[in-house]
């Protein structure tokens, strides 16, 4: 297996992968967006393991069991409310990487991750591309002998739209 990136448009709790990211509140109790559809998809069992978790800070990253979806897994992660300050970058970036990072520590090999921060929070979608795109290309740059399968599933094909076209300028700048 090589390391693997995929940009598709599809509904995160259906995809057949190991693992996939949830774009949690910090109660890690549900909430709207993809938050309330992996709880929906994954049925009450979820939300029993998440009261065992006391939470979870914006930039971290905790994980359960995917009960009843096809992944075995969720990430939950909290990104930040955007305010338009640099920090926000920051910790967007600690919501892709500490998510990688427990994946790695759990032997997991595939995983997919939502558009972080994007809905509720305000996070500007080409902004948020970027940083996702290259938070995980150094991460995979930084574990080269760990092989990752990671997919990002975006709900709209207009958030997959843009993924591709920053993906694609990521990969000519890359070259240069």
């Amino acid at each position: 297996m090589e390391n693997i990136i995929k940009i598709i448009t599809s509904d995160i709790t259906q995809l057949d992968v190991e693992c996939i990211v949830n774009a949690a509140n910090n109660s890690l109790l549900g909430g709207g967006g993809v938050d309330g559809a992996i709880h929906r998809a994954a049925g009450p069992e979820l939300l029993v393991e998440c009261r065992t978790l006391n939470g979870c800070k914006t930039g971290e990253a905790k994980i359960t069991k995917g009960y009843n979806m096809k992944a075995n897994y969720v990430i939950h992660t909290v990104g930040p409310v955007y305010t338009g300050v640099e920090n926000d970058a920051k910790i967007l970036r600690l919501c892709y990487w500490n998510s990688l990072e427990l994946a790695m520590k759990n032997s997991i090999h595939s995983i997919a991750f939502p558009a972080i921060s994007t809905g509720a929070y305000g996070y500007p979608l080409k902004e948020a591309t970027e940083i996702a795109l290259s938070t995980v290309v150094d991460w995979i740059e930084t574990n080269l002998d760990y092989k990752m399968k990671i997919i990002f599933a975006c709900f709209s094909d207009e958030t997959t739209k843009v993924y591709n076209e920053t993906w694609i300028l990521f990969q000519n700048i890359k070259k240069t």
